[in-house]
């Protein structure tokens, strides 16, 4: 053997097994898939979906014919605008903002029978949120959506996560975030409303002018209540002194309230003590 030929036989030697090298790593690697946190991995075998699914962590698969499809069970969020109608002809834009999940024990299934997330948003999630808003908002008028806007979060909340369920999508939130409508009626919302307070702030005015006066009525009630009773107080008072002051009682005050001076009258021989004596003092000796 030349060195030439020696020299060519080593090189295809050496070529062939760093060739077998790599088909052998290769073939090593292919027979382990890593799944992720917050991912389901859906096994797909000569392209027919298996019923096992793979959790996550490492796991060992077929290195022939076999795939696995990475599907994200986390919470997913979808903002969403749907153009609907009112019972009163009245055209709104309603944002919905929807939180959900596929059920990580049905991924195969919806993979099978669905798609990945795309589709699954695409085909069931963005035709339903779309057929519920535009099938409850007929039947109430704008002012009604406005005003009773919790209670159609609540009806969209139920309806929707009837109909998800089904195909293994669970529902976590539905937000009602905006309602847009024409101008024209906003226009018309805010003259009712200034037209509201207007009326609110008269009947304010009304109400206050009528508890004054009901006020000064009970005041001129309570003055004449306490004059009447003044006055009658003051009528039993001179009733009682009138009963009770003899000509005895009479005397006796007189006696105490004198200073010890007697009258005196004018006579023709000068001053005189003017006595008042009583028979009773005067048949006395």
């Amino acid at each position: 053997m030349t060195y030439n030929t020696f020299t060519t036989t080593r090189k295809i030697l050496l070529g062939g097994g760093a060739l077998c090298a790599i088909v052998l790593t290769y073939f090593a690697f292919s027979c382990f898939t890593s799944v992720p946190a917050g991912k389901r991995g859906v096994v797909i075998h000569f392209g027919k979906v298996q019923d096992h699914i793979l959790g996550e962590g490492f796991h060992f698969k077929s290195p022939i014919g076999t795939q696995v499809e990475m599907i994200t069970v986390q919470v997913q969020r979808n903002d969403i605008e749907v153009p609907a109608g009112t019972k009163d002809l009245q055209t709104i834009k309603t944002k919905v903002v929807l939180n959900w999940h596929l059920d990580e024990q049905q991924v195969n299934t919806i993979y099978r029978t669905i798609g990945g997330e795309k589709e699954v948003f695409e085909r069931i999630i963005d035709p339903a949120i779309n057929e519920v808003l535009k099938a409850a908002t007929p039947r109430k008028t704008l002012e009604e959506v406005l005003k009773q806007r919790a209670d159609l979060k609540v009806e969209l909340d139920r309806d929707i996560k009837a109909r998800l369920d089904k195909y293994g999508i669970k529902v976590d939130e539905v937000s009602i975030v905006n309602i847009g409508f024409s101008d024209t009626f906003a226009a018309s919302i805010e003259a009712k409303q200034v037209a509201e307070q207007d009326a609110k702030k008269a009947e304010y005015v009304n109400q206050k002018a009528k508890k004054e006066v009901e006020a000064e009525v009970y005041r001129a009630k309570g003055q004449a209540d306490a004059e009447i009773s003044r006055a009658k107080g003051q009528a039993e008072a001179q009733r009682l002194q009138r009963e009770t002051l003899t000509p005895i009682m009479l005397q006796k005050q007189a006696i105490e309230k004198w200073d010890g001076k007697f009258p005196t009258m004018m006579t023709g021989n000068g001053v005189l003590p003017m006595v008042n004596m009583s028979p009773e003092m005067m048949s006395k000796p």
